[in-house]
């Protein structure tokens, strides 16, 4: 059994980052690797609960904060160094995952591993799965479809890199967060790499695509064009948003139902694999 939380490990140009990794008495051998998104943290609202349920079902759960997310090792919560957050990049991105599997490996014999993304985070998981050999499935939720659908056009582009940088403001803690056009430049340049659609396409493991039907934030769309690439069914969560009815804080010690929903149709898809190999 282990139980680790906010351990660090060093990601993308050496920045360290918090993570947590939890492995039962009765484990399964398999391990989850949860990859937040887009002003995302591994602790933000039910995450915490998420892990839990996995866990309880005998698997390891491992979830962590991106390298270049605007936390801190002290502080992963709170977006305390915005300048991090305007240096990411997708590649700083997947380096962080590949470094994650290097920490478990550190920690855990043999084991095989599942990806679950949220939001941009499921294209990271798309993305990053694609040829980890430790990695057996991918399962995205709520995630987006396109990464390049996602940058900005025309002028507002060509202002983009006059400037060098564009803010996003963040809801929660009210920070304008800077982003550099080293973002855009960095897809432009892996933009084979990152076709999520190719990947979806191509991809020789399982995938798993779930997506809320009411989500305001990446349309069910995108669900769709995911599982219709990737000859999969779309797992629709009914009457529920982008996060699941989640909140941050989640003060309750019960996942919402939506979520809770979500987590057992995952790990059907899981049991199912177990069974078929």
């Amino acid at each position: 059994m282990i139980k680790i939380h906010n351990d660090i490990y060093t990601g993308a140009q050496n920045r360290k980052s918090l993570i947590d990794l939890e492995i039962p008495e009765e484990f399964n051998g398999e391990i989850i690797i949860f990859i937040h998104g887009f002003m995302g943290f591994k602790d933000w609202g039910a995450w915490h609960l998420v892990m839990h349920y996995f866990v309880q079902k005998g698997y390891g759960f491992c979830k962590f904060n991106i390298s270049h997310g605007g936390g801190t090792s002290e502080n992963g919560i709170d977006f305390p160094d915005p300048d991090s957050f305007g240096d990411n990049t997708f590649s700083h991105e997947l380096e962080d995952l590949n470094q994650v599997v290097r920490w478990i490996d550190e920690k855990v014999l043999h084991w095989k591993g599942h990806l679950i993304g949220h939001s941009k985070g499921g294209a990271i998981a798309l993305i990053g799965g694609e040829k980890m050999e430790q990695i057996h499935s991918v399962s995205t939720w709520a995630a987006i479809a396109s990464i390049g659908e996602r940058f900005p056009t025309g002028e507002q582009l060509s202002k983009w890199k006059s400037k060098g940088v564009k803010y996003v403001k963040n809801g929660r803690t009210m920070q304008e967060l800077p982003q550099k056009y080293t973002l855009y430049t960095d897809y432009m340049t892996n933009k084979n790499a990152f076709d999520l659609e190719r990947i979806c396409t191509t991809i020789d493991k399982p995938i798993f695509v779930a997506h809320g039907e009411e989500d305001t934030s990446v349309d069910i769309n995108n669900g769709r064009r995911l599982a219709k690439w990737s000859k999969t069914n779309l797992s629709m969560i009914k009457h529920t948003d982008h996060v699941f009815d989640s909140r941050h804080p989640w003060k309750s010690s019960k996942l919402p139902t939506p979520l809770l929903q979500l987590c057992q149709n995952t790990e059907k898809f899981l049991l199912d694999l177990k069974k078929n190999n």
